[in-house]
């Protein structure tokens, strides 16, 4: 099973968490290195995916629907992360990206849309949503 590899949209890009995340041998891609910025929601996802990379955003609202349209489309996307606050603080964010990375591999994660901060962020475990629900049974991630 493979490591998940990132792809963090223009509004989640914070360099000190992106270094960080490199240092400590995470695959980070940004819409500023790929040359995306001014790109839909829905194009960022598509390059995502034609990259085999889950995408990490702010934009909840946006990339809640397009996770809902491609599952009821039954298209397929590497993954979505969506932090719920952006207050989070970079060790907070890195530390859930960890537990994310040692929880799931990257085909365990794909057509998944995953919620940061709907509690204690470090820590938590992760919700992850298919819309519709599919019979695959995920990982427990305290496990």
């Amino acid at each position: 099973m493979s490591q998940i590899c990132f792809y963090f949209d223009e509004d989640a890009g914070k360099r000190s968490l992106i270094d960080s995340l490199r240092q400590s041998q995470v695959d980070v891609l940004t819409t500023v290195e790929t040359n995306n910025l001014q790109q839909t929601d829905e194009e960022q996802l598509i390059w995502a995916t034609q990259h085999k990379r889950v995408i990490y955003t702010f934009n909840m609202g946006d990339f809640c629907r397009l996770h809902k349209s491609y599952m009821i489309a039954e298209r397929t996307h590497a993954g979505i992360i969506v932090v719920a606050k952006q207050r989070y603080s970079v060790g907070d964010q890195l530390q859930a990206i960890h537990n994310i990375i040692n929880a799931y591999s990257a085909e365990q994660i794909v057509d998944q849309l995953v919620f940061l901060g709907n509690g204690d962020l470090v820590g938590e475990s992760v919700s992850l949503f298919r819309y519709p629900p599919r019979s695959l049974p995920l990982p427990d991630p305290q496990k």
